[in-house]
C-alpha cells in the first residue's frame, strides 16, 4: 500500500475512547505439547487442518472491544473466539460476554486470522448468537470457510452437542486500504504467509480524540514493527502512536533472540503511551519491555482503556 496523505486520512474519523477486556489470552496450556503436535505431522509448514492436536491442551485467545463514539454512542464487538469450546464457554460466562451475546449487544465477531486458537471456538459464539455478523480477512482458506459454514469440524472437536449453523452475514475486509467500521475504528488486512498453512491477518486501529492512535492485534504475524509503521503511514497524521494492545508474536515459545530484542528496542521510536501485550508476545519479550521502561500495563487480565 502507498502512504495516505494527511487529507485522505480525515475520512477515517475519530472516537472518544476504546476499552478492551481480555476474555482469554491463553492460546494453549502446555507449550511443549503444542510444539510436539506441530512437529509430529509435517512441521510448521503443514496445514493446521490436517494435523493431530491434543484436545486437552486447547484454550483460546479472545477480547471484548467497547467503543464510545464522539457523540456518546456505545459499540461492542469481539476479536477472535478462542479454541476449546468448553473453556471458551466458561470464559464468556465469567466475563459477562455470554449475556451480551444473548441480548444482541455484540455487533459482530472480528476474526483476526484462522489459527486454531483464534477460530476453532466459533461454536461457542454461535450457540449464543447464530446470526452474528463475522468480519474475516479476505484470505481465509477453503477449510476455514467450510468450518464456518458447517461443512466440517475442527480436528480437535470432541463435543457431543449438535453443531449450530451460522446464519449471519460474512464480511471479508477488502485488501489494499483501511476499512472504516465505525468513525475512528479501522480494519486493515495484511497479506502474508503464516505458519500452519494459512495466509493473511487483519488488525485494528482506533483514532482516539485528543490521545492518538491505538493499534490492536490478535497475533501480529505481520510483526509489531509493520503494524506500527502502517499506522504512521496510513492511519494517523501524528509522529507517534498512543496505544498498543494484543498478541505481538515476538517470542511466543522461549527466550529472546538478538533479532527479537532489536524489534523490542525499535518500539521506542513510536512513542507509545500505553502497551498492554498478551497472548503470543512471550514473557521474555514483556520482561524486556519493562527493563527498557516502556509504559507496560497488564494485558493478560481485566480491562484496559485508551482515551
Amino acid at each position: 500500500m502507498n502512504p495516505i496523505t494527511a487529507d485522505d486520512k480525515s475520512y477515517l474519523g475519530e472516537c472518544r475512547s476504546v476499552t478492551i477486556t481480555s476474555i482469554s489470552e491463553i492460546g494453549w496450556h502446555d507449550t511443549r505439547q503444542i510444539l510436539a503436535d506441530i512437529q509430529a505431522t509435517g512441521g510448521p509448514e503443514a496445514s493446521q487442518w490436517d494435523k493431530t492436536w491434543d484436545p486437552h491442551n486447547a484454550a483460546g485467545s479472545s477480547s471484548l472491544i467497547e467503543i464510545t463514539s464522539l457523540h456518546g454512542e456505545q459499540h461492542k464487538f469481539i476479536v477472535d473466539c478462542g479454541w476449546d469450546e468448553e473453556y471458551m464457554a466458561r470464559r464468556f460466562e465469567e466475563t459477562g460476554v455470554a449475556r451480551m451475546l444473548e441480548r444482541g449487544e455484540i455487533d459482530f465477531l472480528f476474526l483476526s486470522h484462522e489459527h486454531l486458537d483464534h477460530l476453532w471456538g466459533l461454536q461457542t459464539v454461535l450457540r449464543l448468537r447464530p446470526d452474528i455478523t463475522l468480519r474475516i480477512p479476505p484470505t481465509f482458506t477453503q477449510e476455514a470457510m467450510a468450518f464456518i459454514l458447517g461443512g466440517r469440524d475442527a480436528p480437535t472437536h470432541t463435543g457431543t452437542k449438535p453443531r449450530v449453523k451460522h446464519t449471519g452475514t460474512i464480511i471479508p475486509t477488502p485488501p489494499g486500504k483501511p476499512t472504516v467500521i465505525y468513525p475512528g475504528c479501522v480494519a486493515v488486512a495484511f497479506d502474508l504467509p503464516i505458519p500452519l498453512g494459512i495466509h493473511g491477518e487483519q488488525s485494528l486501529y482506533f483514532r482516539v480524540q485528543n490521545k492518538g492512535t491505538v493499534c490492536v492485534t490478535g497475533c501480529c504475524h505481520q510483526t509489531v514493527t509493520r503494524l506500527a509503521d502502517h499506522a504512521l503511514t496510513h492511519i494517523t497524521n501524528d509522529a507517534t502512536l498512543h496505544g498498543l494492545y494484543g498478541g505481538l508474536h515476538i517470542a511466543p515459545f522461549g527466550p529472546l533472540s538478538a533479532e527479537q530484542g532489536q524489534m523490542i528496542a525499535d518500539l521506542r521510536r513510536f512513542g507509545f503511551q500505553k502497551i498492554a501485550a498478551n497472548h503470543c508476545t512471550g514473557p521474555s519479550a514483556i520482561e524486556k519491555m519493562v527493563e527498557l521502561r516502556y509504559p507496560v500495563v497488564p494485558g493478560n487480565r481485566g480491562t484496559v482503556t485508551f482515551g
